[in-house]
């Protein structure tokens, strides 16, 4: 349905109000909405302040007008759809630095920044924010935050969450809320930052955070590692994890991704899996490249190239290109949604051969990859999905390796989140209690039903297909 929202006309904002048609078109969805799966939004706002998005969160709570949270549009789950219309509340002009206390290793920043741009402001300090995912280019702390996100550093560094120190919040009253604390650790009342992050703007819209940084490391080194069986190269994986190699990102790309990787690129590289590696320290990198060498050499490792600079960036460059490569790879086929599983790094041995052995039953070309040091795997169905039988059984295949990760005691979600596309899995990987738990919290704390509805949470009586 369509909402009056013309008593935003009242407010007095530092920011925008826009109706117009590319305004409203563009945010109708994110990355990974499907064009026939998008919802223009009534109006989009453009906050400026934390002053903005209270004003507005208050003013449509009291009307019953539904307030999506939009950041730059990267997420892949329909994150930011508005699916029942209303407003778009767009923060990615908040994005000041506030203040950065490098004393305390902290910064401050609004929602609205994009990732990159914090380590920009670091880089004269020496610091940096390590959990920053290969998103950071394009998408803002806010929505890493609102998405629990991670990425290719998350073995050594850990989550994104893992470096947010407090929040400000905006609830769905209004109410301006700051959730955590800037001290290194506090035990004091319920942890209300930590329910915050992953919520999606379920529960309130983050206005600015403060981050954890850390030093940037003296020496960085890394490359890639070529196996001749695909089981090689994931045991390796594990076994290089729980022996313990301090390893700053370790990646797999199977054979399949190797072949496409070829074909984009121009390249000759073996159609064989290997493991991307990066080393970060301040000394003794060589010992711990060696330390790591050895574990892959115990899994029959064909060759290992090493550098650093623009030369290790060349050797990454494979992995960095993976989606544009699957895209590129037949006019005919499309990826699909991403799959995003992740399972407890022993089981990520049999997690791949799963694939292996949904790809065989499917009959579809399922290349995979991902995050290894940390149990998180990437894949994508490529099929026709403008074929109606094609796209069902191609969908049919995404979602039993999402079961079967959960099987496997994992995920359905390691970093892209629930938004729309996962709402089916909920209950199976947390259970019904849990589901009627997190349904509770949200009307205690939304209790009208404002903040980005229709997004996690599948709806009571019913399982939301989301693909």
């Amino acid at each position: 349905m369509e909402y009056d929202c013309s008593f935003l006309t009242n407010l007095e904002l530092d920011g925008e109000v826009s109706q117009g048609h590319s305004d409203l078109e563009n945010h109708a969805g994110d990355f990974g909405t499907r064009e026939a799966d998008e919802t223009e939004p009534d109006v989009v706002v453009f906050a400026e302040s934390t002053a903005d998005v209270a004003a507005v969160v208050k003013a449509a709570n009291d009307h019953g007008v539904p307030v999506t949270p939009y950041a730059a549009g990267t997420g892949l789950e329909g994150n930011a759809t508005p699916v029942d219309r209303g407003i778009s509340l767009d923060t990615t002009r908040m994005d000041a630095v506030r203040e950065i206390r490098p004393d305390d290793l902290q910064i401050d920043v609004e929602a609205g920044i994009i990732g990159d741009e914090v380590n920009e402001a670091l880089e004269r300090y020496g610091l940096f924010f390590p959990p920053l995912p290969s998103s950071g280019a394009i998408s803002t702390i806010g929505g890493m935050i609102a998405t629990d996100a991670s990425g290719q550093r998350t073995v050594k560094y850990g989550e994104v969450a893992d470096w947010i120190l407090e929040l400000e919040v905006v609830l769905a009253d209004g109410s301006v809320i700051e959730a955590g604390s800037k001290a290194a650790k506090t035990s004091s009342g319920y942890n209300l930052k930590e329910l915050l992050i992953g919520s999606e703007g379920t529960l309130g819209i983050i206005t600015r955070a403060t981050l954890e940084l850390a030093g940037r490391p003296e020496q960085i080194k890394g490359g890639r590692a070529v196996f001749p069986t695909l089981n090689n190269a994931t045991e390796a994986i594990s076994d290089a994890i729980t022996s313990g190699v301090d390893v700053a990102k370790i990646e797999l790309i199977d054979d399949q991704t190797a072949m496409l990787a070829n074909e984009y690129a121009d390249v000759d590289l073996p159609k064989q899996p290997m493991v991307f590696v990066e080393f970060h320290a301040n000394h003794g990198i060589a010992e711990e490249i060696d330390f790591c060498r050895t574990i892959f050499e115990g899994h029959d490792l064909d060759r290992m190239e090493i550098a650093s600079g623009e030369e290790m960036e060349r050797l990454w460059q494979v992995r960095k290109d993976i989606t544009y490569a699957a895209e590129e790879h037949s006019p005919d086929l499309d990826i699909g949604p991403p799959g995003d599983v992740t399972v407890p790094i022993s089981r990520y041995p049999e997690m791949i051969a799963e694939v292996v052995t949904v790809a065989k039953e499917y009959d579809f070309f399922i290349p995979c990859f991902g995050h290894a040091g940390d149990g998180n795997l990437h894949y994508f169905v490529l099929a026709d999905y403008d074929n109606p039988e094609e796209a069902a059984r191609a969908r049919e295949a995404y979602a039993e390796l999402i079961e079967r990760a959960i099987e496997l005691d994992g995920t359905a979600t390691g970093e892209h989140g629930i938004g729309i596309g996962k709402q089916k899995f909920m209950e199976q990987e947390h259970g019904t209690a849990a589901i009627d738990a997190m349904r509770a919290i949200k009307r205690a704390l939304d209790p009208k039903g404002t903040l980005n509805p229709g997004k996690i949470i599948p709806s009571e009586g019913s399982v939301e297909d989301g693909q």
